[in-house]
């Protein structure tokens, strides 16, 4: 079995074990409060892991692309929800096409959007599930207000086939929009939900393998942290600065606010504080020191946008490679 070791730098490490257990939590706290959970694969971009988050228990999974969908429904996922506004006539074929071999919902925020779905899925025995996309707050996509959501819900309703209308109508209740299902995004926010929530399905993408952002957040510890980046340290200028060869093609700039770019572990001191394209900059606040040559393992960020700079991750156990496996759904993005 080859072992960490035989790794060339930079590479992706994901500890097994941590993965499956964050799998099982969360599955565990969503069942317990009586809630879905439909992971998102932008974390993982992995069939591997999207069967196993289905395996136990998850109604389905999210992408936010259609690429992603695909992909994952090549690999035999079969309930996907797209939360992404679907523009163009490339793009709604694939959908439909998509909608034609699994069981697909996506949302919209407009008039636009709408009528484009609409005039694409026009089988009143196979309809297209729409939800309407809310702006809770993110300040990106979504309708800005409680009653622009009744009009779209409106348009909706007026715009799908009426055998699908026929059975919803059951469920309908005040101004004939009661919702079924109300779908919300974000790790952290799962975690405070409870049997009063309005929720009734999440789609958290991180916790499976969890990051320093989580950590500040409160959803977990280093400890319960799976995905590292392995790096080499290749100089050491002066006392308190190392250079990794791990730079913003392996770490990403983005720090969700963070005011540095990961941390060593087993280092405590060590923070890696500036990123050129192929340089990492680490700080050492206590007068440690790394050797050059030494390997070491960075918990970054946001590891999302992580697992999408590199062509493969490593499952691991300890210092053991268990499999290494493609990131399927990389670069997916569109």
């Amino acid at each position: 079995m080859a072992s960490i070791d035989d790794l060339d730098t930079p590479a992706i490490l994901i500890d097994a074990a941590r993965a499956e257990a964050n799998i099982a939590k969360a599955q565990a706290h969503a069942d317990r409060h009586g809630l879905k959970l439909r992971p998102h694969i932008k974390t993982h971009k992995l069939p591997y892991w999207a069967k196993k988050q289905v395996a136990a228990g998850a109604v389905g999974i999210t992408c936010q692309k259609i690429g992603e969908a695909e992909v994952m429904a090549d690999a035999g996922l079969e309930d996907i929800f797209l939360p992404y506004n679907i523009l163009g006539r490339a793009k709604l074929e694939r959908l439909k096409a998509l909608h034609g071999r699994v069981a697909l919902s996506v949302t919209a925020d407009s008039h636009e959007t709408l009528s484009g779905l609409a005039a694409t899925f026009t089988d009143t025995g196979h309809p297209l599930p729409v939800l309407v996309e809310c702006d809770t707050g993110m300040g990106r996509c979504g309708v800005q207000s409680p009653a622009e959501a009744v009009a779209l819900a409106k348009v909706i309703r007026a715009a799908e086939a009426e055998a699908w209308l026929r059975n919803a109508r059951e469920t309908l209740a005040a101004a004939g929009l009661e919702c079924r299902r109300i779908s919300s995004g974000g790790t952290p926010d799962m975690w405070r939900s409870g049997e009063d929530s309005v929720v009734t399905e999440y789609r958290p993408g991180t916790y499976i393998y969890l990051d320093r952002y989580q950590v500040a957040k409160g959803v977990g510890t280093l400890d319960d942290c799976a995905l590292t980046v392995l790096a080499t340290v290749v100089s050491h200028p002066t006392p308190s600065r190392a250079i990794l060869d791990s730079g913003s093609k392996a770490l990403s700039s983005d720090t969700l606010g963070l005011p540095d770019f990961g941390e060593l572990l087993g280092v405590p001191s060590a923070r890696v504080t500036g990123l050129s394209e192929e340089h990492g900059n680490v700080t050492l606040s206590d007068g440690g020191a790394l050797r050059i040559g030494e390997r070491v393992r960075v918990v970054p960020d946001h590891c999302c946008v992580v697992t999408n700079l590199f062509d493969q991750v490593h499952l691991i156990d300890g210092d053991k490679v268990l499999e290494t496996l493609p990131v399927a759904a990389r670069g997916k993005m569109a």
